[in-house]
């Protein structure tokens, strides 16, 4: 088997591809480049592959044209199988990057092709960089309040929970939305850092979809339920507070080669 990732050297693809790679499957990591190509030299990149994970650029400003484009190339190139990388909430007036995703989610369900979405909250990852200030500091800073509830998500959970949906078989037609083992604020992941958590306004130049995000969390955070990827895991999810402070998961069994026959 053989999976293509579109947006295969970003950070999410990369996790991906060696999620896939920890069993035994091949890959084949697209860039930004091949987005530029959609969607006629793409179908002749994606040739041969058996499936396609799609991971839009951050904040792209037509996401459903680009997934439009890559599901024409996945059915050009005699693809059936796609996953798609959206996020959790896409339903959000107020977050119009989410909304481009909820677009592109529709475009996936109706492409004819054996689909998968996939719907994470945000990353505890994109909280290290704060954490190793607040070391510094004693304050963990963000744009956003601090006490309202967050299901945030080890990405390398959600590279494991891709790799198990297209390699195993039953997944087809399932939305499955991505939280962490609980609800956490930003307060409490400061606290166990032995840190002081603030919000602090969001930088004059920021992306305004990253303004309303901000604001968007200021009202109600980002609440996202963690019993889905716990049943592709087999095991609890990565807590965000072990992420920060560098803690490996324990136990964290590795990831068996998925048998020839159970291959899709």
């Amino acid at each position: 088997m053989e999976v293509a990732i579109l947006g295969g050297s970003g950070k999410t693809g990369r996790a991906v591809g060696a999620a896939l790679a920890r069993v035994g499957v091949a890959t084949r990591p697209l860039g930004r480049a091949a987005f530029a190509d959609l969607p006629s030299s793409l179908s002749a990149a994606l040739a041969g592959a058996d499936a396609v994970h799609v991971i839009a650029p951050n904040l792209h400003p037509d996401e459903p044209g680009l997934v439009a484009a890559a599901l024409a190339a996945a059915r050009a190139a005699g693809i059936a199988r796609v996953t798609y990388h959206s996020v959790a909430s896409p339903y959000v007036p107020a977050m119009p990057h989410h909304l481009g995703k909820a677009v592109a989610e529709d475009l996936v369900r109706r492409s004819g092709l054996d689909w998968t979405l996939l719907q994470p909250c945000a990353y505890a990852q994109n909280l290290l960089p704060a954490a190793r200030a607040a070391a510094t500091t004693g304050h963990l800073d963000v744009p956003y309040a601090v006490d309202r509830p967050f299901g945030l998500v080890d990405l390398d959970d959600v590279a494991e929970a891709t790799a198990v949906v297209l390699t195993r078989p039953g997944h087809a037609g399932a939305t499955y939305e991505l939280g962490g083992p609980a609800l956490v604020t930003v307060a409490e992941l400061a606290a166990a850092l032995g840190a002081t958590a603030r919000r602090i306004e969001p930088a004059a130049d920021e992306h305004p979809w990253l303004r309303a995000m901000f604001a968007y969390y200021d009202d109600h955070g980002l609440p996202t339920g963690g019993v889905p990827l716990a049943a592709l895991l087999g095991r609890s999810p990565r807590p965000a507070a072990d992420v920060l402070a560098g803690r490996s998961c324990q136990p964290c069994p590795p990831a068996l080669a998925v048998p020839d026959d159970e291959r899709p």
